[in-house]
């Protein structure tokens, strides 16, 4: 069942961001076409958002949208996913008013459908600094930990034929103000940020500055810039003894290193080094 979307301008506005986050700034955190309007200091990632407070999946409307017409940039952000999913179909626990779920959709060139994850990693990280000052790191291929523990993930999904991309979504999920705690099946695994330091932060304030931060890594990936410095940089996976698991298939070796499209290095103890493109990793210290 999905609510009726609504839809947000795309006049600019300056971003207003306070630092330490309120305690109380719940009317702050209230998601509507006019707050989110007044908060994005973006060129068009975000220009327009459709906003739906409670959806089964940003993505299944994400396609929906671009089988209308929707344009290069075009956000779709809910308040509640009742069906959201992660990578291998996992569910991500998103109740209302605790995260920001939302899918971006892109017309790429092929290169950069391969790089996309990297690059909204890259700005998740960069945001989470941004609003909280939190140090983070990421896992590959595709999670944003802090303490080592999950705060987002990300999840791509493309329509490719040939060398021809017809379309590319990027999903984001961000635990804002989840409490984890309430949750025993992620309790051990996953934080927010409201966890970490204990305060209330505002979802506009973190949405405005993570759809800043993916259009300019977006805009920088596409001008050629080797974004994969940064994101190597930032992961916490490379130089560990990780298993990697994708279906039946099992391998066991060092992240050594990853390659300009994000594919993990593996050596594996025959020696052999083998380039993984994707998979679910274990770290195993």
């Amino acid at each position: 069942m999905v609510t009726a979307p609504i839809p947000v301008g795309v006049q600019n506005s300056a971003y207003r961001f306070v630092w330490p986050p309120s305690l109380n700034c719940m009317e702050e955190n209230i998601l509507s076409a006019e707050s989110i309007r007044d908060a994005l200091n973006t060129k068009y990632i975000g220009r327009p958002t459709f906003y739906y407070p409670s959806v089964s999946s940003t993505m299944d409307v994400a396609r929906q949208s671009i089988a209308k017409g929707a344009s290069e940039g075009t956000v779709v952000l809910a308040d509640e996913q009742t069906s959201g999913r992660g990578r291998l179909r996992r569910e991500w626990v998103s109740p209302p008013d605790s995260s920001l779920t939302l899918s971006i959709i892109l017309y790429p060139k092929l290169v950069q459908v391969q790089r996309l994850t990297m690059a909204a990693c890259i700005a998740i990280a960069r945001c989470i600094e941004d609003v909280a000052y939190l140090e983070n790191s990421i896992k590959w291929p595709n999670d944003v930990l802090i303490n080592d523990k999950k705060v987002s993930g990300v999840l791509i999904e493309s329509d490719v034929a040939g060398d021809n991309v017809n379309y590319a979504i990027v999903g984001i999920a961000l635990n804002v103000n989840l409490d984890v705690d309430s949750y025993p099946e992620i309790a051990a695994i996953a934080t927010s940020l409201k966890r970490e330091l204990g305060l209330h932060f505002s979802r506009l304030d973190v949405l405005a500055s993570l759809l800043a931060e993916f259009e300019a890594v977006y805009n920088a990936l596409c001008k050629g810039e080797p974004i994969q410095l940064e994101w190597k940089r930032r992961l916490k996976t490379l130089g560990q003894n990780v298993t990697v698991r994708c279906g039946d298939v099992v391998r066991k070796g060092v992240a050594e290193d990853v390659d300009d499209d994000g594919n993990l290095l593996l050596r594996l103890p025959n020696k052999k080094l083998e380039v993984i493109s994707a998979g679910d990793v274990t770290l195993k210290g």
